[in-house]
């Protein structure tokens, strides 16, 4: 059977490429790790695969401003003097295939202006700054899905427990009409929650960033694109979790966000 082809891309700080390919790969997909200097130079094109993932890292330097360089280099920079990349996205997007961006690179997606998308697409109308803590963060958090999302990766899935690792994960939307058309179009995916209440929370450490509307994660309307702060491929092994010697439950949540991706494409496009 022919497998999903995952292009996993790393260089410029981003340092999380080879776990996220070891997920894929575990949810019997293809991955292949390319440097993003290959993909400027048009040795490898994004529209030969199905999935393009933006793994977590310190794209760029990881401050304020981090995936800034990357964003610009993906709106104008021409293949070869010739072909724009920013059209090889939008091929890519045109022939369904699906993107991630994980951590950092939820920020590279968000200054691409693929998130949130839509009508918004290659608008910057949202961004990821530094959290309210004033400090990397390092922690496992509560996230509730919200199953009115189009989210591709999140299909089935209702509450998950993963790894957060950033300085700048403080999510923040430009004006109020665009908060009222992501609510409208239920892209906010997937939110930080008080593990007790189970409701989306502001309180820190629950919320490790100070995310406006407590969002950990954003789809595009199309539920085809998705970002999302916490580490997903950090948890694809149950004993990756802090209590893996006393909990019963043996699943590695992370590997379900991938799966659901993975099975898409077989069902869609393959």
């Amino acid at each position: 059977m022919k497998k999903v082809k995952v292009l996993i891309i790393w260089g410029y700080g981003i340092n999380c490429e080879t776990e996220t390919a070891y997920a894929f790969k575990l949810c019997e997909a293809d991955p292949e790790i390319v440097h993003l200097s290959e993909i400027f130079l048009g040795e490898k094109r994004i529209p030969d695969y199905q999935i393009l993932c933006f793994p977590g890292g310190f794209l760029d330097g990881d401050h304020l401003g981090s995936a800034q360089a990357c964003a610009h280099r993906f709106k104008f920079l021409k293949i070869k003097g010739k072909i724009p990349l920013w059209e090889e996205v939008l091929r890519f997007l045109d022939q369904g295939g699906l993107i991630i961006g994980i951590c950092n690179g939820f920020q590279l997606l968000v200054k691409i202006g693929l998130l949130p998308g839509g009508k918004y697409l290659g608008q910057r109308k949202v961004t990821l700054t530094y959290n309210e803590s004033g400090k990397f963060e390092n922690r496992w958090v509560y996230l509730k899905v919200n199953n009115q999302s189009p989210c591709i990766f999140l299909k089935g899935l209702d509450e998950l427990y993963l790894p957060v690792r950033h300085g700048e994960g403080n999510f923040i939307v430009r004006d109020q009409e665009t908060l009222n058309e992501l609510k409208k179009n239920h892209q906010i995916a997937l939110q930080y929650i008080h593990p007790e209440t189970k409701s989306p929370t502001l309180e820190y450490p629950f919320n490790p960033n100070g995310s406006q509307e407590a969002v950990a994660g954003l789809t595009d309307p199309t539920g085809r694109i998705f970002g999302l702060m916490p580490h997903p491929e950090a948890f694809n092994n149950w004993t990756n979790h802090p209590q893996w010697n006393r909990k019963k439950n043996k699943i590695a949540q992370g590997l379900y966000i991938f799966k659901n991706a993975v099975e898409w494409v077989k069902e869609n496009i393959l």
